[in-house]
C-alpha cells in the first residue's frame, strides 16, 4: 500500500480537482460512490438530528443527510480544502439547503468540537487518503454523542489475492498522477472504533472488484 499524500499536497489535490470531481469519482468507481453514501446516511442519520459530514467535500453525503434530517436538523460539512467547500455551498444554493447547512474548513484527525457535540457523524471515502486515518475515526467517535452512530465508507483492498495483485500493479501506475488517483488508497479504521467501544450494526463490501469499498456503521453506547 502506498503511503499517503503528504498533507499540503492532499489538499492541494483537492482544491485542483473541485470542480470536476463529483464526475470523476462517479466514473473511475462506476458510481457505487453514490450507492455507499445512500446506504451510510439511511442508516446513520435520523430526523431532526445535528450531524457532523467530516471530510464532506462537495457535500454530496451532507446534502442527502440534509434531506433526511429534515428542516429541524442540521448537517456541519468539515473538509481542509477551500475548493471543495466552495462546490459544496453552491450545490446547497442550488437546492436551496444552505440554511439547514454549516461549513467549517479544518483537519478532521483534529476537530475542533466539544465531545459528544452531534447525533452523528459520516465519512464517505474521506478517510481514504488521510495520513492518519484512525486517528480520525476515533475523532468522530469523541463528537457523537452516546447512542449516536458514526457511518463510514472508504476503500479496501479485495479479497481475492490475483485481484488484488492486479489492483496493486494499477495502482502503482495511477499513483503517479495524484489528480487521478486523489491520494486514495485502502485503509482500515472499524477496529479503532470498535477498540474505542463501539458496536457494529451494519457492514457491506461494495464496488468495483479491483477497487473495493467498505461500509459501515458503529453505534456509540449509551450512557
Amino acid at each position: 500500500m502506498p503511503e499517503a499524500l503528504h498533507r499540503e499536497q492532499l489538499k492541494s489535490v483537492y482544491n485542483k480537482v473541485a470542480g470536476w470531481y463529483d464526475w470523476q469519482h462517479a466514473l473511475t468507481t462506476f458510481n457505487s460512490d453514490e450507492r455507499g453514501r445512500r446506504m451510510v446516511v439511511e442508516r446513520t442519520v435520523g430526523t431532526g438530528e445535528r450531524v457532523i459530514d467530516a471530510g464532506a467535500g462537495t457535500g454530496s453525503s451532507a446534502l442527502i443527510a440534509a434531506d433526511r434530517t429534515g428542516a429541524d436538523g442540521e448537517v456541519t460539512l468539515y473538509d481542509f480544502s477551500e475548493g471543495m467547500l466552495r462546490k459544496a455551498r453552491e450545490k446547497a444554493t442550488q437546492r436551496n439547503l444552505t440554511g439547514r447547512l454549516r461549513f467549517k474548513q479544518g483537519d478532521m484527525t483534529d476537530l475542533p468540537y466539544e465531545d459528544a457535540a452531534f447525533d452523528a457523524a459520516l465519512s464517505t471515502y474521506s478517510m481514504c487518503p488521510l495520513y492518519d486515518p484512525a486517528r480520525a475515526a476515533r475523532e468522530l467517535y469523541r463528537v457523537v454523542k452516546p447512542g449516536g452512530k458514526i457511518g463510514v465508507a472508504h476503500s479496501t483492498a479485495p479479497t481475492n489475492k490475483l485481484v488484488c495483485t492486479l489492483a496493486d500493479w494499477v495502482e502503482k501506475a495511477y499513483w503517479k498522477i495524484p489528480e487521478l488517483s486523489l491520494g486514495c488508497r485502502a485503509v482500515e479504521v472499524l477496529p479503532a472504533l470498535q477498540e474505542a467501544g463501539g458496536k457494529l450494526v451494519f457492514k457491506k463490501r461494495i464496488g468495483f472488484p479491483l477497487w473495493p469499498f467498505l461500509v459501515f456503521v458503529i453505534e456509540k453506547p449509551g450512557q
